[in-house]
């Protein structure tokens, strides 16, 4: 919001399965905002208790409170029950319990998308060429427990320039392999899934998946369960073939999926990748085939060529996300 009151208090959070983070919208941090608090979901009955004893502990209790709320799960609807957590909730109740002033629910990666054109160069990491253009659309895809999607476009609202997000399901489109490996990996899945998306491979069960795709191979040779971590782990220190493979495998879908958003919006803002994987192993995907199959798009592969490619390494890009959609209110 442009011009706020002294006793007008803008409130954000970012509501996870495991940890909800609140905060206040602050342009004038460097971060755009602080007082940042961190609870875990599990210590607490419902959403209300943990948003009113923050509301306590920074003495916002009769001030204007505006509140930006970033969640994982549908907001489409005023009942909302969370996907990883047995809580359920109405918005209008929320609102009026708490006695905001105002409420919005915004999807996780309506927030991650919102908080792009706000990251400066320590926020992010540039994979490979290309260069941004200005007012362009921007894309985001981030593997974590699924595969999360999002797209920017800019608009104007009584002649200001602001982002509309489109956000969706593309992390469940079809997978396309590329190449003889990736058809093995997609036939094993198909022994297991009545229908494979790009999410059965792009998160951290996808890598868990890739990898059994690689050690059953019909050799009678039994190799470990390995958790998503453990073949992460591995694959960077190449201390296990399979492992390693793995993680080639992951860099490389990611890159065709990545380009694959670069087409469908023509993102010459830069398509970004998020999520809590890929940050772990920058340099591998610098040094992996990630970008090349990002760029390598047959007859258009010249919008790819020149579409830049970005890992989000700011930390708490929900937050951030959560005061820009709030900012441009």
């Amino acid at each position: 919001m442009n011009t706020l009151a002294k006793n007008t208090i803008n409130l954000i959070a970012d509501i996870g399965g495991t940890n909800i983070r609140l905060a206040l919208a602050d342009k004038s941090c460097k971060t755009n905002y602080k007082e940042i608090e961190t609870y875990r979901c599990a210590d607490f009955a419902n959403l209300i208790d943990i948003i009113a004893l923050y509301i306590d502990k920074k003495q916002l209790n009769g001030l204007v409170i505006n509140a930006c709320l970033a969640i994982a799960c549908p907001v489409d609807n005023d009942l909302i029950s969370m996907t990883n957590l047995p809580w359920q909730f109405s918005q209008a109740d929320l609102k009026s319990q708490l006695k905001l002033n105002s409420l919005t629910l915004i999807n996780d990666y309506t927030a991650i998308a919102m908080a792009i054109p706000l990251l400066d160069d320590e926020q992010k990491v540039k994979i490979g060429g290309g260069e941004m253009v200005a007012n362009k659309p921007i894309s985001v895809c981030g593997p974590g427990t699924g595969l999360g999607v999002a797209n920017l476009i800019p608009v104007s609202k009584s002649g200001v320039s602001q982002w509309h997000c489109v956000s969706g399901e593309g992390g469940h489109v079809d997978f396309a392999p590329v190449g003889e490996q990736e058809i093995a990996v997609l036939r094993y899945l198909n022994t297991i899934k009545k229908r494979v998306s790009y999410e059965q491979l792009l998160s951290g069960y996808g890598i868990e998946q890739i990898y059994q795709a690689l050690v059953n191979k019909g050799d009678g040779e039994q190799q470990p369960h390995l958790s998503a971590q453990e073949i992460s782990k591995q694959g960077i220190e190449n201390t296990c073939p399979f492992c390693h493979q793995t993680l080639l495998i992951f860099c490389q879908t990611l890159g065709s999926f990545a380009g694959n958003l670069a087409l469908i919006m023509n993102s010459q803002g830069g398509v970004y990748i998020a999520g809590g994987i890929v940050p772990r192993f920058i340099d591998f995907l610098k040094e992996s085939k990630f970008r090349e199959r990002f760029e390598t798009k047959g007859r258009l592969s010249n919008i790819t060529l020149q579409t830049p490619t970005y890992v989000i390494t700011e930390q708490q890009p929900g937050l951030l996300g959560a005061a820009a959609y709030l900012f441009q209110q």
